[in-house]
């Protein structure tokens, strides 16, 4: 597949004069097709709703575009339910699903109505600690330990994973909760991260719906709804095939109708947690190339850096780079694209073949608009970047500004470090 940009040369050259680079720039259009298409593909369930997953990319602009489209937020922390109050998320519209949860956490997302899932079987004792009662809408969220494998490829290692209930550990747990007035319940799981495949989804969907008959049927307890979460990928190299949201909507729905319905169950309503496959694509990192270095590589020097795209330096993960101005020139040249932390791993490409390229070019390192500015961070001083939603008219819109040094020394309370350099009599 190739990997188009939705920017060109003279759009950037535009912006610059107003927002200097790096900048995190959003694709609304793409934004609201795909939000569309996975809507579209999941009609078939009445009760179906997306949680976006708000750690991928916590902007309010965004979450509010994705609420036009009937979303809901996946929150895993007090701020991030906060956020999600505050573009007018409530009630059954937010999924808490956080671990080794602190109780305030607990109080908030009850407080706003969330429906809150449970990470450990002993939580159902501190939730009721910290509350005085259980809300009588719970989740519970399984991990069924080992592989989880699809046919001979090994996906993903759940067994290693800190998160969810033994599959004992459910029933236990459903029985404990039916006992003590709990009403309504849901099953939730996240088996795999970032799979390119359309048949992730419904074999997750097939082991989910295989449990919920089983634990409705041996403990009586009213199963809500399942919560297949996230792990829907993109294709972030060229030669990857993205997933068809329509074609895994339909293998949901072949295995819901062929367990689920048989087991007197076909008002399950079906969630979604999705954070990468929402946004992902529809992110990019703007950057420019600030200096080049001739030693025993050539290096691509840029004024980004892993504070605004930990990916590539935290996991060594590929983001494919195109050069604007020179999409069509060929890629001849080799080079480190790399950032200015003191830190060797700052790299956003290694041995990458690109046009040649020179002092003053843009690069668009694609596929930043999930886990890109949400895993920023302020080391060596460095400052977080702005973030831009271009529109669907053309226009661009700034949704975050870039931080500055006062932000940077503002939680030093005491210490006027700010002042003392810039204000001096």
């Amino acid at each position: 597949m190739e990997k188009k940009v939705f920017v060109t040369k003279e759009l950037i050259d535009d912006i610059v004069k107003d927002y200097p680079t790096p900048f995190h720039i959003y694709d609304e259009k793409g934004i609201r097709e795909n939000a569309k298409a996975l809507k579209e593909a999941f009609s078939w369930n009445r009760g179906y709703k997306e949680f976006f997953a708000v750690k991928a990319t916590p902007n309010p602009f965004l979450m509010d575009i994705l609420r036009e489209y009937g979303c809901g937020a996946d929150c895993s922390s007090y701020t991030e339910l906060m956020l999600s109050h505050a573009v007018g998320m409530k009630g059954e519209d937010i999924m808490f699903s956080s671990n080794d949860t602190p109780a305030e956490e607990f109080v908030l997302a009850e407080k706003l109505g969330a429906t809150i899932n449970l990470d450990d079987i002993t939580h159902i004792e501190f939730l009721e600690k910290t509350l005085g009662y259980l809300p009588k809408r719970l989740s519970c969220r399984f991990n069924p330990g080992g592989y989880f494998a699809m046919g001979t490829d090994i996906m993903d290692n759940p067994g290693e994973a800190k998160y969810g209930f033994t599959k004992e550990q459910m029933f236990e747990g459903f029985r404990i909760l039916k006992a003590k007035g709990v009403e309504e319940f849901g099953i939730h799981a996240f088996l795999a991260s970032n799979t390119v495949t359309n048949e992730y989804y419904p074999a997750l969907a097939r082991q989910l719906f295989e449990l919920a008959a089983e634990l409705q049927k041996e403990t009586g307890a009213h199963v809500a709804f399942v919560n297949l979460s996230g792990g829907i990928g993109i294709p972030y190299h060229p030669n990857q095939e993205p997933n068809d949201i329509r074609v895994i909507g339909e293998g949901v729905r072949k295995a819901y109708e062929e367990i689920l319905i048989p087991a007197g169950m076909g008002e399950v309503a079906v969630y979604t947690e999705l954070g990468r496959y929402m946004m992902g694509p529809y992110g990019h990192l703007v950057t420019k190339v600030i200096h080049q270095k001739h030693t025993h590589k050539e290096y691509a020097g840029v004024d980004a850096c892993a504070v605004n795209l930990m990916r590539p330096a935290m996991y060594g993960a590929y983001h494919h780079i195109t050069v604007l101005g020179k999409e069509e020139e060929p890629c001849d040249h080799k080079y480190d694209v790399v950032g200015s932390l003191c830190e060797n791993n700052d790299k956003f490409a290694i041995d990458r073949m690109l046009p040649e390229v020179e002092i003053g070019d843009y690069i668009v390192i694609h596929d930043s608009g999930a886990h890109g500015f949400s895993m920023g961070y302020n080391y060596n001083g460095k400052l977080k970047s702005a973030e831009l939603l271009l529109h669907e008219d053309g226009s661009v819109e700034l949704i975050r500004r870039a931080e500055t040094p006062k932000d940077y020394f503002a939680t030093f309370d005491c210490f006027d470090i700010y002042d003392r350099l810039f204000h001096q009599e």
